[in-house]
């Protein structure tokens, strides 16, 4: 499974990378003024092999010189028929600005794609600029039914037979 992307290798979650990953998200939510929630929206990132590995969800780090820089991941959702949601794409700052967020988004689709999964979903808050840029400019659609309380936007993305 680990691709490379310039000088970062994008691989599989491991249990040792679980402070690692966390860490990470905390870091860039801080950074935009949104709170960790270990106990809310961010339980999955420390309980990853129930919330994605036993449901057939992937979760990745993303790694520069061995450090986790990044993380990226979905699961199946019941949003409808063969959903899953896009969650926990984050980026440190110091490795942003370099292609990596398209990158990993259109790894994450092609992960997506090659499973019986028809619609693709991803929460978001606004002051997640850069998000929110990405995501409309891959052809996300903005809809309706945010669940997770720190988000105030909601995309979906239907795949092509």
């Amino acid at each position: 499974m680990p691709r490379c992307y310039r000088d970062f290798v994008i691989r599989s979650w491991e249990p040792r990378d679980r402070t690692a990953a966390a860490e990470v998200i905390r870091v860039v939510l801080a950074e935009y003024g949104l709170d960790w929630e270990p106990e809310g929206a961010d339980r999955d990132v420390l309980e990853v092999e129930a919330c994605y590995q036993a449901v057939g969800g992937e979760f990745w780090v993303v790694e520069r010189q061995n450090r986790v820089v990044g993380t990226a991941a979905y699961y199946p959702v019941d949003r409808g028929e063969a959903a899953v949601e896009i969650r926990k794409m984050y980026l440190l700052p110091e490795v942003r600005g370099q292609g990596l967020g398209k990158y990993l988004l259109h790894q994450l689709e092609q992960a997506i794609a090659a499973q019986p999964f028809q619609t693709i979903w991803i929460e978001t808050a606004s002051v997640l600029a850069e998000a929110v840029k990405l995501y409309e400019s891959n052809s996300y659609q903005p809809a309706a039914g945010v669940e997770t309380a720190r988000c105030d936007r909601v995309y979906l993305k239907r795949l092509q037979d």
